[in-house]
């Protein structure tokens, strides 16, 4: 396992969320991205939970944020070198907001994600 403080690990959270086109996330509504140590289930390195862009009707409101996590401790796990943990930093945040978005994971992995 690679060995990162949570700090750096959030900072490359951070880096990935800016590579996402300002004219995307201008659109991002009521969501909140965490870093949390440990994954739910063995191998899941992030997490959407919510209800989709592109399925909120008139009836969403004042419902609570959106939730995408990612799992320092199993992206860490998985990598073997630091190069591959800011990889797999971008791809699973990138990942993670294309199903805020509402795309699925056939079509992501169409798209190499």
């Amino acid at each position: 396992m690679i060995e990162m403080s949570r700090e750096a690990f959030e900072d490359l959270v951070s880096q990935a969320l800016d590579t996402i086109p300002a004219e995307l996330t201008a659109h991002m509504r009521n969501v909140v991205i965490v870093v949390e140590d440990e994954a739910p289930e063995p191998g899941l390195l992030g997490l959407y939970r919510g209800v989709p862009l592109t399925e909120r009707g008139d009836w969403y409101a004042g419902v609570l944020p959106d939730q995408i996590s990612i799992y320092r401790d199993e992206i860490l796990r998985t990598c073997r070198t630091a190069e591959e943990v800011v990889e797999e930093v971008r791809i699973t945040v990138v990942h993670e907001i294309a199903h805020h978005f509402g795309i699925g994971d056939a079509r992501l992995h169409e798209l190499g994600y």
